[in-house]
């Protein structure tokens, strides 16, 4: 039942960040994957929390360092690097 939860927890919290900017996004992801491995690993409602927070503010840090390009590849293989949308 606790993976059940997980999921429906990571489906809202994906739909909820999708209006987000890259920062936000980041840090959203990171929570929901830092709850989820702990939840998966068994861990009760404190850990969880835990991992929560650890993973948001990992996913915080990687969203403050990118710095708004994104790579693209063009048909060829080449890549190119350019605002993200």
């Amino acid at each position: 039942m606790k993976i059940a939860y997980t999921l429906a927890a990571l489906v809202v919290a994906g739909a909820v960040a999708s209006g987000c900017s890259t920062t936000e996004q980041s840090t959203a992801a990171g929570a929901a994957i830092g709850a989820g491995a702990v939840a998966i690993g068994g861990g009760n409602a404190g850990q969880i929390a835990l991992g929560a927070v650890a993973g948001g503010a990992a996913g915080y840090v990687v969203g403050r360092l990118a710095d708004g390009n994104c790579r693209y590849r063009y048909p060829d293989g080449r890549t190119y690097i350019a605002k993200c949308p």
